[in-house]
């Protein structure tokens, strides 16, 4: 995000759960002790002269050599602004303290929280994965801090993955705290004590609940998932032989990570329309969570925990508008190819949040930065490819697994002409299907099925 002003929070307390406060400008010219955070719950100490004038170039010197970072790997991280209300990832000119200053203006404009909430809330500075930092290069960098950013990005659902994937990521998050020795009653004594949710998705760990569920219930789930753990921790330390290195066991799970599509996303908030189910439904809007990398677009279910809809950027057109009368949203459009009683038609979907302007932006750089690395490369591909423009594409397959899209589910417009005949509108791939022009548009296969199930 563009940007002239910039700011960050001060705490000198040992308190993590406080994130800071801004410093007041009186006392900018000395030296001031600065709190930057990481996942985890830790955080880099500095003392920082100028406060008021330091930009995250500056900042990132200080901080890479606290943590011992090769210069190989600077790239990997950069500097985010956050708080429960809004993340921001920082250029290298950005004066992280003046842009705290400009925190509630910078929540009026993109976020739908109330005047107390916005009132309340104040950013902290956190060092994190680079959104533009390729996966391909990650396992050279350092993988402790990349694997706590991955851990809290799955306990917390916001990656969403299969049962048998977040087993496995409880399983070697364990060995990592606790080492790979461990008997049964050693195990459960851990367990028991530090709760599944220190190791698998709250929502996994604490099940849907509900006024119907009852403790013996409960009870019975929490002991078969402890053993399901319990059978993948066992593989982990007897699959090598003998107890596998701390730094074997992070290269699983980051691997096992990067097969996710949307790891190493940007995230944002934002509604789109349910399906209209009778009069009583229409109108009604669910919360999903917009992922942004240099891979795609993936658009998240908050409250289900799985992929809605998941893009690569050749198989989709964007635009941002904003609002027409008062009272109306910013609106994110994405378009791709979709299917309705077996004819070939283009999906638009709409994403409400006052967040678009910056997802579109976001998406454009990524598009840009993309094609600037691949070059001519993608324009070869796109001679072999089988499933481009020379003849329809299959249609996404819809499937259980949550990382699968379902576009059945989603309330889409489909273009028609005269209610008649189908007109298959052909935009620009990673382009605005207003605006935008994308030179040498690519097609990639995505997985096809024979009886085409979603509309």
């Amino acid at each position: 995000m563009e940007g002239d002003d910039c700011s960050f929070p001060l705490d000198s307390s040992d308190d993590h759960s406080q994130r800071g406060s801004v410093a007041s400008s009186a006392t900018l010219s000395r030296a001031q002790d600065v709190l930057i955070y990481l996942f985890g719950e830790s955080a880099v100490h500095l003392t920082v002269e100028g406060l008021g004038s330091v930009n995250v170039q500056e900042l990132g010197r200080s901080v890479r050599e606290a943590l011992h970072i090769p210069e190989s790997a600077q790239d990997a991280f950069a500097f985010w602004l956050c708080s429960p209300l809004l993340d921001l990832q920082l250029k290298a000119r950005h004066q992280p303290y003046k842009l705290c200053r400009q925190w509630q203006d910078l929540l009026y404009r993109f976020t739908e929280a109330s005047e107390e909430d916005i009132s309340q809330d104040e950013p902290y500075l956190q060092f994190r994965r680079n959104v533009f930092y390729p996966k391909s290069k990650e396992l050279q960098a350092v993988l402790r801090l990349l694997y706590e950013e991955a851990r809290s990005n799955i306990l917390t659902g916001r990656y969403p993955c299969d049962p048998e994937h977040w087993m496995g990521l409880g399983a070697l998050s364990f060995a990592l705290d606790e080492g790979t020795g461990l008997d049964g009653e050693q195990f459960t004594a851990i367990i028991r004590e530090k709760k599944l949710s220190s190791f698998l998705p709250a929502h996994a760990a604490m099940g849907s609940g509900g006024l119907f569920s009852t403790l013996r219930g409960k009870s019975s789930r929490q002991a078969g998932l402890e053993q399901k753990l319990l059978e993948a921790y066992r593989k982990i330390s007897t699959s090598a032989g003998k107890s596998p290195e701390p730094t074997q066991l992070l290269h699983q799970y980051l691997n096992t990570c990067h097969n996710l599509p949307y790891y190493g996303c940007a995230f944002f908030l934002g509604e789109i329309d349910k399906p209209a189910q009778g009069i009583l439904q229409r109108g009604k809007r669910k919360a999903v969570s917009v992922g942004i990398c240099l891979e795609g677009v993936y658009v998240m279910d908050v409250k289900e925990k799985h992929v809605l809809l998941g893009l690569r950027f050749n198989e989709l057109s964007w635009d941002h508008s904003y609002p027409e009368e008062e009272g109306d949203s910013h609106i994110l459009w994405l378009e791709f190819d979709g299917e309705e009683d077996g004819t070939p038609v283009n999906k638009l979907l709409k994403i409400y949040s006052k967040q678009a302007e910056l997802m579109s932006g976001f998406i454009e750089f990524c598009v840009e930065l993309k094609s600037a690395s691949e070059g001519g490369a993608a324009a070869e591909m796109d001679g072999s490819n089988k499933n481009g423009r020379g003849g329809r594409r299959g249609m996404l397959h819809r499937q259980n697994s949550v990382v699968c899209s379902r576009v059945h589910s989603l309330n889409t417009i489909s273009y028609v002409d005269n209610g008649k005949e189908i007109k298959r509108l052909k935009p620009k791939r990673a382009a605005s299907f207003f605006t935008r022009q994308a030179s040498a548009p690519t097609y990639s296969a995505v997985q096809v099925t024979e009886s085409l199930e979603q509309g």
